[in-house]
């Protein structure tokens, strides 16, 4: 079966030219006049030192449009998250217009195969996802999408990242909760590399550091930020602002919001390092104003997320972007509506690393084995229209139509033959047989199926990516590291 990964989107376009510099306009306005509050002193003085004016007291920091866009040049307009694959047929190269989807983080709760239960995950779910997405062709990237609950929290940055490293070849990138934590991962990435020079010449990870909306880098991820920054591996600075809660209740305010959160991040990072990989981010969704729910399946988070893609090809940036949640609880046809219609948008729009894509439901909650394999059907099937219509002289295929005639056929030509394997997209999940057909095979809906081939993946051979030998050096070399 064709894989379809860094497709070219951008046919659909919710903002307008004008849209846009509306929105840049105010990005401006709000980064120079309302400011950025910047918790971290080292963040501050950074701002300061490049031009930035700071006041110290309430540590806003305001910065004036001439240094933004110093700033936001600096950062490349592409970057390669790499596999570790044959010939580079694994990495990712995230900018422009080009399209990757795959898993998000981080959920608490996992929901077995064929349970519509949840439970609380630990760090055989990382494994096991982990080799789910090794196995599935549509999921292009492994983001770490679980939290090992029964681990202490000084050790659970290098055994997320660890396990996953382990089981799949897929480039990974994650959540970090400490510095040192993200030193170790550094370290042991580097050991896998061959060397720190290596692992920066072809990062196989990344990191995600959050900026806490509205309009502040606190203390805590700017320092994680700065050391990623330091160590050049690329690091993503998503915010999640939500309208009517965490930013304005309209669309449009909440891109704004969002635009100038990421870009302080951006900028960050640069201050630190020029030329670091970072990456625009965008978690922004809506409220429930009933209840004050965040929610992850509504339509308007498509249609941010789209029109977040704007801003960043607006500003050369690569984008980390959000699709795919449910708020269902259960396999259902809610989640399958909700994951289909956000991911369709933000692919479309031209969504580079678009994460979430696959495998979660209840508001981001729970990660859904059977979820993942339903998702990389829905995937296969967006990653299809993001490709579109090829017209040429082939496809167009006169001279055949020309020789079949009126009351001709095709299924016999080479053409047809030719085409027939790349041309359509097909199904490895949904049911095509007619009901006696089905009926006969077990009457079986999406869920079982899906089911079924989650237990088929998981009870088949384990294979480790990395060496038994270099599996004891690490093992020794980073303090809580639990590889098997």
């Amino acid at each position: 079966m064709k894989v379809r990964k860094g497709l070219s989107g951008g046919q659909y376009k919710p903002l307008t030219d004008d849209d846009v510099q509306k929105i840049h306009g105010a990005v401006f306005k709000v980064l120079a006049d309302v400011g950025i509050e910047v918790r971290l002193a080292e963040a501050r003085n950074l701002f300061r030192n490049a031009g930035a004016t700071v006041a110290e007291e309430k540590c806003i920091v305001r910065i004036p449009p001439a240094l933004a866009e110093d700033l936001i040049s600096q950062a490349p307009a592409v970057v390669t998250l790499c596999g570790r694959g044959k010939n580079g047929d694994l990495d990712c190269i995230i900018g422009g217009k080009n399209v990757y989807m795959g898993t998000g983080g981080t959920a608490l709760n996992v929901q077995d195969p064929g349970s519509n239960d949840s439970r609380k995950a630990t760090l055989n779910d990382i494994k096991n996802m982990a080799r789910l997405v090794d196995a599935l062709d549509n999921i292009h990237f492994y983001m770490i999408n679980v939290y090992p609950n029964e681990l202490p929290g000084d050790t659970v940055d290098v055994n997320r990242f660890g396990t996953a490293l382990n089981y799949t070849r897929k480039h990974i990138m994650g959540g970090v909760y400490t510095v040192e934590g993200v030193r170790n991962v550094i370290k042991m990435a580097g050991y896998i590399a061959g060397s720190p020079e290596k692992l920066r010449e072809r990062p196989f990870i990344s990191m995600v550091t959050c900026v806490v909306s509205p309009l502040r880098l606190d203390e805590h991820y700017s320092q994680l930020t700065i050391e990623a920054a330091r160590n050049r591996i690329p690091v993503v600075v998503p915010a999640e602002p939500l309208c009517g809660a965490t930013s304005p209740v309209t669309l449009a305010g909440n891109l704004v919001v969002l635009t100038a959160d990421t870009l302080a991040g951006v900028m960050l990072a640069q201050l630190v390092s020029p030329g670091t990989p970072a990456i625009f981010g965008s978690v922004a969704s809506v409220t429930d104003l009933r209840t004050l729910k965040y929610l992850s399946g509504s339509v308007e988070m498509g249609l941010l997320n789209a029109g977040a893609a704007q801003m960043a090809q607006f500003y050369k940036l690569p984008y980390y972007a959000t699709a795919g949640m449910s708020d269902s609880k259960v396999n259902d046809a809610q989640a399958g509506y909700e994951s289909a219609i956000t991911n369709l948008l933000v692919a479309l729009a031209g969504g580079n690393f678009i994460h979430d894509a696959a495998g979660f439901l209840e508001f981001c909650m729970t990660a859904s084995y059977d979820k993942l394999v339903i998702d990389n059907e829905i995937i296969g099937m967006v990653m299809r229209a993001v490709e579109g219509i090829t017209v040429n002289d082939d496809t167009i295929a006169y001279d055949l139509i020309k020789k079949a005639g009126p009351g001709g056929h095709y299924v016999s030509s080479r053409h047809t033959r030719h085409h027939m394997r790349t041309e359509q997209y097909f199904s490895k999940l949904s049911d095509k047989d007619d009901r006696h057909q089905w009926e006969a095979a077990g009457a079986k809906d999406t869920k079982t199926r899906a089911a079924e081939k989650v237990r088929t993946i998981l009870d088949g051979k384990k294979q480790s990516f990395i060496p038994t030998k270099l599996r004891d050096t690490l093992r020794n070399e980073i303090p809580g590291l639990l590889l098997e």
